[in-house]
């Protein structure tokens, strides 16, 4: 019995409700991020962080050596933040959001906007080097 619940709290889990919970545009974009993010990196883990009363399903994480990205749903957005974004090559010009800081930088994704699948699986690649590179 312990082993089910376990289970059902595991960060994957949380993942999947939270996709099926927002049952729109939302839930769509983010399982498609999601699973262009497994695609571009086979050993990413998965979480959820910052689990609280106002957010009791948390916000999706994905890491590998670090914090690659966080997956944050809002109203009229979704918002993929890069931990170490402002270190990351960005020639396919993915980053709209975030753009003023020293680390983080971030892709909004709103209702109907396509996402350019080849060069976020790049971007996940080049996250996953750098935290590799920085020993994080």
């Amino acid at each position: 019995m312990a082993d089910r619940l376990a289970d059902a709290d595991s960060p994957s889990r949380l993942i999947d409700a939270k996709i099926e919970a927002l049952g729109d545009w939302r839930g769509e974009t983010l399982a498609r991020v999601r699973a262009l993010i497994q695609a571009a990196d086979g050993q990413v883990i998965e979480a959820v962080k910052w689990r609280k009363p106002s957010n009791p399903m948390g916000v999706p994480t994905w890491e590998h050596a670090g914090i690659l990205c966080t997956g944050e749903t809002y109203r009229d957005k979704v918002k993929l933040t890069f931990a170490r974004g402002a270190a990351l090559e960005d020639p396919s010009g993915l980053f709209n959001s975030s753009l003023e800081g020293n680390t983080r930088r971030a892709i909004d994704m709103r209702e109907g906007e396509a996402i350019d699948g080849e060069a976020l699986k790049a971007l996940i690649r080049e996250a996953v080097a750098e935290n590799l590179a920085r020993g994080a």
